[in-house]
């Protein structure tokens, strides 16, 4: 069977039509290069080649394999690349984790940066709760989580590291007809006594201690009325009037006429944190490229900002 180099020796002699100009751009001598075709055409059993004393010209056979030896080269050459840009964490697979309320924001900028940073990384998107998300790292079947702070971090039986990649501002949700949609800016002081529609433990209880602490500081109790998982349902139970919520500034991009999202005052340690969590001993090449690509989007200001609605007292 012929190897690449034959392949390379045929494709020289055929585009120079010529042993002598051949053997010079291959830095040979004209017996070597001859001996390598006709090694050549006795393993494929064919003559590739018509020779005369003034003249060298391809066969029917010799145009066939000069076509599929361009190809055969193509691909090798296209498959070193490859191999080479996936040692180097170009090009591979990412399997990216995420909670659902990052996908309204967080998550279209990190997809939007790799692809235009890191083109040759395919991404492998999964929604996930960030205890879910710690329990994938753990047995490697996610290289990346955008998750929530949590206790499970320090419990994982695996070295995880985290980077926040977000500091949110928290909002108050308010149902349009409500006396705090309009007015003055709202304060923690408003919420006192006033029913709640908050984070249920299962997939809130990073919010459900953030805002227990900030409660508490504040010295004010609202009323718990109900509790849910997701972010868009909190936002529905709002717009039923349910009740009012405090939500990350993710919430903008969930388009809902029936309520009002304000901006409230809150410390600077209410502000909700979004990470970026990997194992440290994760072996994917192209992690270390796509973390420090994502770290170094996380140093720059997200310039979409938030349209938050102030609206002034409806009259009915």
């Amino acid at each position: 069977m012929f190897d690449l180099g034959h392949a390379r020796s045929f494709i020289a002699v055929a585009e120079e039509m010529h042993f002598g100009r051949a053997a010079a751009r291959l830095n040979l001598t004209q017996s070597p290069l001859s001996r390598q075709i006709q090694m050549l055409e006795q393993s494929l059993g064919v003559a590739l080649l018509e020779r005369t004393t003034r003249a060298v010209r391809l066969t029917p056979a010799g145009r066939t394999f000069l076509a599929e030896a361009y190809r055969v080269l193509a691909a090798v050459e296209s498959a070193a690349r490859l191999t080479r840009r996936t040692a180097s964490g170009e090009s591979g697979t990412i399997r990216l984790s995420f909670t659902a309320a990052s996908a309204y924001r967080t998550l279209p900028r990190i997809v939007a940066h790799i692809r235009a940073r890191l083109p040759a990384i395919d991404l492998v998107l999964e929604e996930m709760v960030s205890d879910e998300q710690i329990q994938a790292l753990e047995e490697n079947r996610i290289d990346v989580g955008v998750l929530r702070p949590s206790p499970a971090l320090q419990d994982a039986r695996t070295p995880i590291a985290t980077a926040a990649i977000a500091h949110e501002q928290l909002l108050l949700a308010i149902p349009r007809r409500h006396p705090l949609a309009s007015g003055d800016e709202p304060t923690l002081r408003d919420l006192d006594g006033e029913a709640l529609v908050t984070w249920s433990p299962r997939g809130g209880r990073y919010f459900i201690d953030l805002l227990d602490n900030l409660f508490n500081e504040a010295g004010i109790r609202p009323r718990v009325v109900q509790r849910v998982n997701q972010l868009h349902a909190m936002l529905a139970l709002v717009g039923a009037e349910i009740g009012v919520a405090l939500v990350p500034d993710s919430a903008v991009g969930i388009s809902m006429t029936d309520i009002v999202l304000r901006p409230i005052a809150a410390p600077e340690a209410a502000r909700p944190k979004l990470l970026l969590a990997w194992r440290q001993d994760n072996p994917n090449p192209c992690l270390l490229s796509f973390r420090s690509s994502l770290l170094e989007m996380a140093e720059r200001p997200d310039r979409a900002t938030a349209h938050v609605m102030t609206p002034k007292r409806s009259s009915d």
